[in-house]
Parts: C-alpha cells; structure tokens; sequence
C-alpha cells in the first residue's frame, strides 16, 4: 500500500493539520464565514479560471508532452520548445487534479501523457538524467547539459503521478532519478547538490572564464528548496532510509545554511557554503549582479512551507525550530516586503551597505513588480502561518484576506482565464502579456490554491 504520509497528501485527504497539534494551537472545528467564502471563490477559481483553460489544451497531441507557450487569451505561439521544468510541473498538476477530480477523465489521460514524455523524450537514454531543454518536437537543444534543479522537478512529477496512478515504471524512473542525482549531483563533502551539470552528469566547476553575473558552478537555494519539495514527494511513495537521509540533510542545509538569520535566503554559494554577496561593493555593481544577490521575497515566503512539509514527511514531532525559522522568515518578508497600501508582495529587496532604505530595518525595494507565483505561494503560506499562530501581532489571517483580495482584482484574468505574470496595479502591460512559457504553468497557483481550500475545509458544490 503506497505510503500516504506526506504533508500535502494529508491535507488533500481530509486529515488534520498535524502541524498545528505541534504548535499546541487549537484548531476550530467551526470554520469562519469568510474562510468559508474564500475557499469557495478558490475552489471555484481552480475549476473555472485555470485547469479548465490549461488542460486539455495544453497537450501536445503531435509530438507529445505539453505546449508551453499562450497568449493572454490562451492561443498557442510560439515555437513551444519543452523545459524539463515546465513539462514536470504539468505532469504533476495534472497528477494531482486526477486525483483531487476523478470525475474529470482527461486529468488521469493528461498526467499518463506526460509521464511518457518525460520517459521516452526528456530522459537521456545513454548518460542518465534530464535534459534541461528540448524543441517541439523533442530535439535535444545545446550540448544537452542538465541542472539539478530541473531534475528535481522530473523526480517530483515522477513521485506524483505514480501515487496517482500505480504505475510502477514510473516508481522505477523515480529511483533512477533519484540514483542518478546521488551520483552526479550530491556533494558527498559539502552536502546539497551541484546545480550545474554536463550531459555525463560531470559537475560544471566555475573558473576564471565565467562571468561575474554568471550563476555557473555556484550552488543555490532555488534547486535546493526544490529538491527539498521533490524529496518530500518521494519519500511519500518511497520510503527509503537514504531517501530519508537526503530530505532531512536538505531541511538542516536551507533551514541552518541557506536562511540567513534576518530570514532571507542567500541565494547563491560557492560549493563549500561561502555566500556569494556584492554588498560590500557599490551600487552600481550590486544592481548589475542583482540576479546573484538580492532578497527573493517569494522564494523565502514559499521555502517556510517547503520547510514545514519536509518536517512533517520525516515525522520531527515538536520541531519547533524549523517552525521558528519558517515564522522569521515569514515576519521578515511582510516587514520588508509587503505593500501596505494595496497589498501583496514585491518582488526584489536589497540590503544596501550605505543606504537606509524605506523599510524598518535597511531594506530598500529595488524591484517593486508582484510576480504571480509570489502571490500564489504567499497565499499558502499566509494561511498556514495564521493556522499556527492565530494570535500573533503579525496579523497572518487578515494578511491573508488581503492579498486574496489583490490576487483577485490584480492577478486573475476574469476573463480569459488563469492569472497575469505581474499584478496590474505596478505593470499594467501584463493584461495582454503571454499567460504561458516555459517558466509559466499551473503548478504555483494550483499548488496554493488547493492547500488553502484544503485546510478551510473544501466546499462540497
């Protein structure tokens, strides 16, 4: 019997939000009306507003897999070439919602046809792993390099879709990904995984030929977390003591490591945990490396929860130190981060060495957009923190209502469907903006939105 013990399963079961019983929270069996109301406005959002315009649609009934690219009004353009990333994401949403929705027939076909694309397309037959990026028609782009990051992704599309349908190749592809990464990418002296990697699975080593704003051979937090997710996934199928072994090492290395004690995440290390960081330069070099160094208020919003469900998967009862870097990080990002006029999330801060910056503590926004996927993740995260701390002065519920209400008038194409890459209210031009890419899907949203229907309790209409 496949093991149903991971976070996200839990509460998409109908289980109780073990977490909170940790905390020693109490949680209400009367759920309040407007809990109520937003689950209901999400519910019907995830239905009518974003898997019903991406699938079937997005499939890719001539070459396989799924397309990538869509308009703002959901056409196809585009050459549609086919990230791992992007292709892995789908399978999983669509993996999910088979089982979230079995009266849906084609999510169950959906997921199936993208398992098989994975398999027989974006798996290098001869070395091993995923490529990063195929054509259209499957036709290996550049000198087929891989990333730890996209693997974890196929490994976590692979967990979900062998929990949804008993698929025991997928099972086996799953461990061979996952050898694969013990292999190539894990470092057996440092700890985490090499992001960047050749089509032998080599570990690519920076050197004095890489450019400064170059992320080559540098590890990050970004596949980190992302690992971290993908073994949480897999341990949920897959119980093995080195899978284990791997998840718990991840938690310590993003929760000790990666976050820095303000609760930001670093983004970027050398291989042996070094920070890279630009803030003893000057203003002009920190904002031309700005994609190496910043505050990435998203990725720390979504890691608290990241966080939370591996701790949950591994079973650390009272783990309160996880919870307590999770609430930093959290605290941090609404301090630092959040517009207090109109709500939501932006994207980009920065500590500058010799400027006080607008925030309370230094921080100065040097990018002000609302990426979608931001919002989305702060959406779930917003919640289980309210559920945890239903009392704290950080006001995580009314937060919460807040950002529905921006996501709802800023983000969601009532219209045409699903959500705009950028909320309106600071990039206006996002409203006739492509819907789809390759860095664009349904698995941020998705993901978000179901868990807070799920822990409001799922309407029943």
């Amino acid at each position: 019997m496949r093991l149903l013990n991971s976070f996200r399963q839990l509460l998409q079961n109908g289980g109780l939000l073990c977490l909170l019983s940790l905390s020693q929270v109490g949680f209400s069996q009367s759920i309040s009306a407007e809990r109520k109301r937003i689950a209901t406005e999400m519910e019907r959002s995830i239905r009518q507003e974003m898997l019903n315009k991406w699938y079937p649609l997005a499939v890719d009934t001539v070459h396989g897999g799924f397309l990538s690219t869509f308009t703002y009004d959901f056409k196809p353009t585009g050459p549609q070439d086919k990230m791992i990333v992007t292709q892995a994401r789908h399978t999983w949403t669509t993996a999910k919602a088979a089982e979230r929705y079995p009266s849906v027939a084609h999510y169950k076909a959906n997921a199936r046809h993208g398992f098989h694309f994975l398999r027989d397309v974006m798996w290098d037959k001869e070395y091993g792993g995923f490529y990063t990026l195929v054509d259209r028609a499957g036709k290996v782009q550049g000198p087929g390099n891989k990333e730890a990051y996209g693997n974890a992704f196929g490994l976590y599309a692979l967990s979900a879709y062998y929990h949804q349908s008993g698929d025991t190749a997928a099972l086996a592809l799953a461990k061979k990904s996952f050898g694969w990464l013990e292999q190539h990418s894990h470092d057996p002296v440092h700890k985490g995984y090499f992001q960047h990697l050749r089509r032998d699975g080599t570990p690519i080593k920076r050197d004095a030929t890489v450019a400064s704003t170059s992320d080559l051979g540098y590890k990050d937090q970004n596949s980190s977390i992302h690992l971290l997710e993908a073994f949480t996934e897999l341990y949920a199928v897959w119980p093995d003591p080195l899978v284990r072994q791997r998840l718990n090492e991840m938690l310590q290395l993003v929760r000790d490591v990666i976050t820095s004690p303000k609760g930001n995440l670093v983004l970027f290390f050398q291989p042996d945990w070094t920070p890279i960081s630009f803030r003893d330069s000057s203003e002009a070099v920190v904002l031309k490396h700005r994609y190496i160094d910043h505050v990435s208020f998203g990725h720390d919003v979504e890691t608290a929860y990241l966080m939370l469900e591996a701790s949950h998967a591994l079973g650390l009862k009272n783990d309160a130190k996880t919870r307590a870097v999770g609430k930093r990080m959290v605290d941090h990002a609404l301090a630092n981060g959040w517009d207090k006029q109109v709500g939501g999330f932006y994207d980009q801060g920065y500590y500058f060495k010799d400027k006080s910056g607008g925030g309370p503590s230094g921080m100065t926004i040097i990018d002000e957009s609302k990426n979608w996927w931001l919002q989305a993740e702060g959406l779930n995260t917003l919640l289980l923190m309210a559920d945890l701390y239903p009392n704290d002065p950080m006001a995580y519920f009314e937060k919460y209502k807040r950002l529905w209400t921006y996501t709802q008038t800023y983000l969601i194409d009532h219209q045409h469907g699903d959500w705009y890459e950028e909320g309106l209210d600071k990039d206006p031009q996002r409203q006739t903006g492509n819907k789809g890419h390759i860095w664009k899907a349904a698995y941020h949203t998705y993901r978000a939105l179901t868990g807070c229907v799920d822990r409001s309790g799922r309407p029943t209409h």
